[in-house]
């Protein structure tokens, strides 16, 4: 499914979006202005900015109000990925160096903070409580999973409902917010504002599912960071949950042994090939795939267009996506 063909119904905004997005980043600082140039360098797939500005669009919206929140929402975003990256000790990000290893841990630390400011910053000048409270709850809510995760590090117990709970925090609380403010920024979204809600989580979920199944499946070069980085970071995702609950107690016990006292990137293939066995990939895939089907019930009272359309093509991008 190609991304740029589905957001090409908002061309116009997400251009629009670029040249905001870079005056909200302007600074007197030559140091800011070196990293957000570094930053700018690879953009990412924009896909919380572009939720906002289609179901704003698909509610009906002819006035492009959804651009601040868009703005302020991939601020937050990218403040987040320059926090992860310190603690995920990463030296990649969208396949150039991450802002850390380029700099170092306190600069990209600052900068997020940096970039958090200028989010609330733009949230504050919209004067809409509504709005306000959704992007800085969700905000918030993304700092609880990630600490939850930090948490669960190298449990390899983790349940499925926890893995659940905390993605659902970690990642699709962005996309929540991202489709509610698009309803909350269009005179006729009311109506659409809590099954827009609950379309962008399900859609967050099943696009982080889909995530941590590129750790295992992708490339480097597709991925844009290292293949199996995660489980080398101790980071417990469906793949291997689903394989240790399903797999025989000998072969679950061999496995959690190898995790807890031998694992490294040069045995990847050991731990991949345990959790092919045992159906993790094919679990996650289809896991992935009910939660883009469940996110599709919540968008079919959306008038009918193209904007509609690509919202279902979004989900369909994010559950079979290779990067």
């Amino acid at each position: 499914m190609d991304l740029s063909a589905i957001l090409e119904p908002i061309r116009s905004d997400l251009e629009a979006f670029e040249k905001r997005f870079q005056e909200v980043l302007a600074s007197d600082s030559s140091m800011i202005y070196e990293i957000t140039q570094h930053l700018l360098q690879k953009r990412g797939k924009r896909l919380r900015p572009a939720a906002v500005l289609l179901t704003a669009r698909a509610c009906e919206d002819d006035r492009l109000f959804g651009l601040e929140p868009a703005v302020a929402i991939e601020l937050i975003h990218t403040a987040t990925l320059l926090h992860d990256d310190v603690v995920d000790e990463s030296e990649l990000r969208r396949g150039q160096y991450s802002v850390n290893h380029k700099w170092n841990n306190t600069v990209s630390v600052l900068m997020g903070d940096y970039l958090f400011a200028k989010a609330f910053k733009t949230l504050v000048g919209l004067k809409s409580p509504a709005l306000y409270s959704a992007i800085s709850r969700a905000t918030e809510k993304v700092s609880i999973g990630q600490l939850d995760e930090i948490r669960e590090m190298r449990n390899f117990t983790l349940a499925e409902e926890r893995y659940l709970h905390i993605i659902t925090n970690k990642t699709a609380s962005l996309f929540a917010a991202s489709c509610q403010a698009g309803a909350l920024s269009s005179a006729g979204g009311e109506k659409y504002e809590g099954n827009l809600r609950e379309f962008g989580e399900t859609l967050g979920i099943a696009f982080q599912i889909t995530d941590d199944l590129l750790d295992y499946l992708g490339s480097t070069q597709q991925v844009g960071k290292e293949v199996g980085k995660d489980l080398q970071e101790g980071k417990v995702t469906l793949p291997l949950i689903y394989a240790l609950a399903h797999s025989p107690a000998l072969e679950r016990e061999q496995t959690l042994e190898y995790l807890q006292n031998g694992y490294s990137k040069e045995s990847f293939q050991q731990i991949l090939q345990f959790v092919d066995k045992w159906e993790g990939l094919e679990y996650s895939r289809r896991k992935a795939r009910d939660l883009g089907e469940k996110a599709l019930t919540y968008i079919r009272d959306l008038p009918e267009g193209q904007f509609k359309q690509s919202l279902t093509g979004l989900v369909q991008f994010a559950v079979s996506r290779e990067k």
